[in-house]
C-alpha cells in the first residue's frame, strides 16, 4: 500500500543540515533550496552518513554539493557520471562529455570537501553498472527520468539501480509529475507509470511524498518543463507569470529492494 508523507512529518539530522547550510555550497545553488527542498528529500530518503549512496548524472553538482561533503567521513559517494570518452561524435555526446568532464574537474579541485568521490559511467542501455553488485545503500536520481525515458532507455537504469542497491536498499526519484497522456519530451513523467516501471524490475514502493509538490504548476506550456524556473525557455515572453509560478511539481518516490 502506498503511503504518502508530507514535509513535516521529515525530521533532519544536524549533520545533514549542516550540509545543506554549508559555506562550500555556490550561493545561486542555495537560492533554489526552496523548490527542492534538499535537507527534507535527502532525510524522507533515510540517508545516513555511513552510507554507500551513487547520484545517477550529478550534472553540474547540485546535490553533489551537499552528499560529497556528507558522506566523506564514513560513507561513500559515488557519482554515475556521464559518458567522459564517447565513441560516436554527436552535439548529444559531445555535450554530455564536457559535461562529466567539468563535473570531474570540480571533484578534484574540491577534494579537501568531498573527499575520495568515487566514480562510474551510465550510458544506457550499453553502460549501466553503477557500482559492485549488492554494495549500495541508496541509489539516487533527480530530474533525469524524462532523458532516459525519450532514448527508450528507462528500464536498463532502473535494473542497473536494482543490481547495485543491497538488500533493503533505497532507490530515491525525484521527478517533474505529468498530468496523465503527457508525453516524456514535455520534461514530465507520469508517477503511475513510473511506480509501475519500478515494481516490475523488482522495486517495492515504501513511500510516496509531496515535499516536492507545487499545485500551481499546470504542466501545459510552450517549451514543456523548461518553460518555468530556472530554465525559463521563453526568455522574457510571460517571465513573471512563470516565476510566480515556481519550479516543476515533482513527485518523490521511496523505493526499496526486498
Amino acid at each position: 500500500m502506498q503511503i504518502t508523507a508530507s514535509a513535516m512529518a521529515v525530521q533532519v539530522n544536524a549533520a545533514l543540515q549542516a550540509a545543506v547550510d554549508s559555506d562550500f555550497r555556490k550561493s545561486d545553488n542555495k537560492k533554489r533550496d526552496n523548490f527542492r527542498n534538499p535537507a527534507e528529500t535527502l532525510s524522507f530518503f533515510g540517508i545516513e552518513p555511513n552510507h554507500t549512496v551513487v547520484e545517477l548524472w550529478p550534472g553540474g553538482g547540485w546535490y553533489a554539493e551537499i552528499l560529497a561533503p556528507y558522506l566523506s567521513v564514513k560513507g561513500q559517494y559515488i557519482a554515475a557520471n556521464f559518458e567522459t570518452e564517447p565513441a560516436e561524435d554527436t552535439r548529444r555526446s559531445q555535450y554530455f562529455a564536457k559535461a562529466g568532464k567539468k563535473f570531474e574537474q570540480w571533484v578534484a579541485d574540491n577534494k579537501a570537501n568531498v573527499g575520495d568521490v568515487s566514480f562510474s559511467t551510465l550510458n544506457p542501455p550499453t553502460k549501466t553498472k553503477l557500482a559492485e553488485d549488492g554494495s549500495v545503500d541508496v541509489v539516487l536520481t533527480f530530474r533525469n527520468l524524462h532523458n532516459w525515458a525519450m532514448s527508450d532507455n528507462l528500464q536498463p537504469v532502473f535494473e542497473g539501480a536494482y543490481a547495485a542497491l543491497k538488500t533493503g536498499g533505497v532507490f530515491g526519484v525525484v521527478e517533474h509529475r505529468a498530468n496523465p497522456g503527457m508525453a516524456a519530451d514535455s520534461g514530465y513523467m507520469e508517477q503511475a507509470e513510473m511506480v509501475k516501471l519500478a515494481e516490475k524490475v523488482g522495486f517495492t514502493l515504501a513511500e510516496a511524498s509531496e515535499i516536492n509538490a507545487n499545485p500551481k504548476d499546470t504542466k501545459d506550456y510552450p517549451k514543456g518543463v523548461w518553460t518555468l524556473p530556472p530554465r525559463l525557455a521563453l526568455k522574457d515572453v510571460d517571465k513573471e507569470k512563470y516565476i510566480a509560478i515556481g519550479e516543476s511539481d515533482r513527485m518523490t518516490l521511496k523505493f526499496i529492494k526486498k
